[in-house]
């Protein structure tokens, strides 16, 4: 059995104050190595033109690339140095959908369940959604894609704007879990037909709404260096421990444990050891 992980990769511009860095990115890029430490038996799908992206995973073995016309890129910047939960991002809003035939032929027999990672609201049109459905295994989604819609534009990119649509509702539900943060929870409410909300707030910690609410205090940890993808290591971290078979609480402390390692290091979990 294999779980799925699907979304695009990215090549993002990484500005903390006045120091700018290019790196691989992506929801699926940085999940990947939690899972390839926690969950093995994964498989990541992610779509793009440049396939040079893919040679950061942890394991090519683990790779499968729809090739499209175009790459996401984000411009990720922390103007504060010293508070990382402050970012602005910049999108070029690349239209590159993962449709159902897309994913066909690359889909292993067997599935433990997916990962759904959109990063704006073209990648995962509402009959993939449904289609992956069909498998009648858990489903991850990760809300914050869905909600992004260009603002002003900056020279080649735009400014990222958050709304809400109508569509959102049948999309996510009767999926296992959905994740956002509380910025996006404020956006679309928490009242979904789902088995689990998960809502992080960066140092604040995060919370767990299903039958009832529990509140995961934030790890502590030492300097903090890049929050860039701490989210998507959060989910993956929480996945892995659900499928698992653990219980909410302690798969969000798990997950808020690595997240919080993370953090202190410069790019994705593995960097950390």
């Amino acid at each position: 059995m294999t779980l799925v992980v699907i979304g695009p990769v990215t090549k993002d511009l990484i500005v903390i104050g006045n120091e700018k860095s290019h790196k691989v990115g992506g929801a699926t890029y940085f999940q990947s190595f939690v899972f390839e430490k926690f969950y093995d038996d994964y498989l990541a799908i992610v779509n793009c033109d440049d396939e040079s992206l893919v040679n950061d995973f942890p394991d090519l073995d683990k790779v499968k690339v729809i090739k499209k016309d175009n790459t996401h890129f984000f411009i990720n910047h922390y103007p504060v140095e010293d508070n990382l939960d402050i970012r602005k991002q910049l999108s070029n809003f690349a239209d590159i959908s993962i449709l159902p035939s897309d994913l066909e032929d690359i889909l292993p027999e067997k599935i433990d369940g997916f990962v759904i990672n959109p990063l704006n609201r073209h990648d995962f049109p509402a009959e993939t959604i449904e289609y992956l459905k069909s498998f009648d295994v858990p489903i991850f989604i990760s809300v914050q894609g869905f909600l992004r819609v260009p603002g002003k534009q900056d020279n080649e990119n735009y400014a990222i704007k958050l709304d809400n649509f109508d569509e959102l509702v049948n999309i996510l539900s009767g999926v296992r879990a959905i994740f956002m943060d509380e910025g996006e929870a404020s956006i679309v409410g928490c009242e979904f037909d789902v088995c689990e909300v998960v809502i992080t707030d960066g140092s604040n910690g995060s919370r767990i709404v299903g039958d009832g609410e529990i509140k995961i205090d934030a790890m502590e940890c030492g300097e903090v260096v890049d929050t860039t993808g701490c989210g998507d290591t959060f989910m993956a971290a929480y996945v892995s421990q659900k499928l698992l078979s653990k219980s909410s609480e302690n798969a969000g402390n798990f997950a808020s444990k690595i997240a919080s390692v993370k953090i202190t290091n410069s790019g994705p979990y593995f960097s950390n050891g």
